[in-house]
């Protein structure tokens, strides 16, 4: 007979394993940020079918028993919204007993971020009749326990920009100083100095200058950049720490 160790300290030594332990489901959740150049959204799709029936949720479906989960949210995201290829990150579990009407259903939670202008998605009609970018402290209600996902995932990417240039991702591969620092006052929920912000991201070396000036636009034209992903491997090589 197999066993596995008692986990609640009520009792010393192993217990038998049986099939009612293994009758759990995993599931992958993905909250897809984008932002608009003034606020930044979440992509949310109005489900097709119950539970939760016309309610906006995020993208997630079931962890198929031959995929990893990496496997799974990639899976998910192109069947959901025809999304390919995009920056993911994991994020933690969510594990309440409760959580999913029809069983135990433990979810992994991840995170998207795309440049809105560059992807269109094209959910499956089988799981969506339709999607909307909301903003994202605009979101009240959503199907299950995806309002605490969201915030989770919102908070950890709060945590992240901080330290790692994954705000980039959001962006065009072209953008002005000024977009960028509006990113992070979206992401971050605050005014940022414009003068410091300047100062402080041109003083990383990061930023290539394309000798180019914005196009149709009814102020005055500002320089374009982009974001040399080469230049900060090298960096991050040699020890160096992207603080913003």
């Amino acid at each position: 007979m197999s066993y596995i160790s008692k986990l609640d300290g009520k009792e010393k030594g192993p217990i038998p394993i049986s099939q009612e332990y293994f009758k759990s489901a995993f599931s992958v959740d993905n909250v897809i940020f984008g932002f608009d150049g003034t606020d930044l959204r979440v992509l949310l799709i109005k489900r097709a079918f119950k539970p939760f029936l016309g309610y906006w949720a995020l993208t997630g479906d079931l962890v198929y028993p031959h995929e990893d989960l990496d496997e799974a949210v990639q899976r998910v995201l192109t069947e959901l919204t025809g999304l390919k290829d995009v920056f993911m990150e994991q994020v933690k579990a969510f594990g309440e007993v409760d959580r999913h009407p029809e069983g135990r259903v433990i979810t992994i939670a991840y995170y998207s971020l795309i440049d809105i202008r560059r992807y269109t998605p094209n959910p499956d009609a089988a799981f969506a009749t339709s999607f909307k970018w909301h903003k994202v402290r605009e979101v009240k209600e959503l199907a299950f326990d995806h309002m605490k996902i969201l915030e989770a995932c919102f908070e950890s990417l709060k945590q992240k920009v901080r330290s790692q240039p994954i705000g980039f991702e959001l962006l065009p591969d072209k953008f002005t100083l000024s977009q960028l620092r509006q990113l992070y006052e979206a992401i971050l929920e605050q005014p940022l100095d414009k003068r410091n912000f300047r100062k402080k991201i041109l003083s990383m070396n990061l930023l290539v200058d394309l000798n180019e000036m914005q196009q149709g636009v009814a102020h005055r034209p500002a320089k374009l950049y982009r974001f040399d992903y080469k230049k900060y491997k090298e960096l991050i090589s040699k020890g160096f720490n992207f603080d913003l």
